[in-house]
């Protein structure tokens, strides 16, 4: 061991499925910690044959396998912030809390991942409650999209005052922090809103980005706001510049014919350099 050592790497560990089309899941949180100058770890909960077109299958991994990971990260390099994705069945979700419990993992952000975006049921129906009832109490924020927070309030969400009522219900039924993404509504403007405990509704409004490749935005987004958590940044800060390296990495991938569905964003259009932040 370095003994001088003065520094540690912002460390990101993503709990999630793998996608083998490279676009989503663990592949798409790794090229976004490595873009924004963090150092990924994974836990796999999944293996997916997937493309552009869509999820051919799903393998779960064996949970004491999915907790040793967790455990063999956690306890030698130690974790800075946590982003959780695809947790397909109830008995996962109760591996990955009870994994967060018993390590004290705090900026924890949960993506909900419940249909790919080729129309996909990535969960099923017993996870869901379960999900809510011990994993939103964990995390930091929760990060849905539109149908998947209709999923969530058994609901259609058609507007922004929809969006507001739906993410007030989620934190009524325990959530810290809710960023509601509303990409699913019509028109030429994409607003999200975050809604935290205490604090005043902030919307965040831009013009939609035209682009044919949108697989795996919404992992990106998750493990871009942890990475910023990570970087010592607020939650309003983690959101406000994960929304950037998204649309930047929309804007910079909309040219690109990757496969003969909706393919994946440049996750490199603008990588950081690896971050120091003071060993402790």
């Amino acid at each position: 061991m370095n003994s001088s050592a003065a520094f540690r790497y912002p460390r990101v560990l993503s709990i999630a499925g793998s996608d083998s089309g490279g676009g989503a899941g663990i592949q798409a949180d790794l090229k976004t910690f490595a873009a924004l100058g963090c150092f990924g770890m994974t836990a796999i909960t999944a293996l997916t044959a997937q493309n552009t077109l869509g999820v051919r299958s799903i393998h779960a991994v064996p949970l004491d396998i999915l907790t040793d990971q967790i455990d063999a990260v956690v306890e030698d390099i130690g974790i800075d912030a946590v982003k959780i994705g695809m947790l397909h069945s109830a008995d996962t979700v109760r591996a990955v809390a009870g994994s967060l419990q018993r390590h004290g993992l705090r900026k924890v952000v949960l993506d909900p991942v419940m249909i790919a975006t080729s129309g996909a049921v990535l969960i099923d129906e017993p996870a869901i409650d379960v999900l809510v009832r011990e994993l939103f109490p964990l995390a930091a924020v929760v990060t849905p999209n539109l149908d998947e927070a209709a999923l969530l309030v058994k609901r259609p969400l058609n507007d922004e005052a929809g969006m507001e009522a739906a993410a007030r219900e989620l934190l009524e039924r325990g959530a810290n922090a809710v960023l509601l993404k509303g990409g699913h509504l019509p028109g030429d403007t994409v607003s999200d809103l975050l809604l935290a405990r205490g604090a005043q509704p902030l919307w965040m409004r831009a013009p939609r980005i035209a682009s044919p490749n949108t697989h795996g935005t919404g992992c990106t987004l998750s493990s871009a706001i942890a990475s910023h958590l990570a970087l010592e940044a607020d939650l309003p800060t983690a959101v406000e510049r994960a929304r950037v390296f998204v649309r930047g990495a929309l804007e910079a991938g909309a040219r690109v014919r990757t496969g003969g569905g909706s393919g994946p964003l440049n996750h490199g259009h603008a990588p950081q350099p690896m971050q120091l932040l003071p060993l402790r």
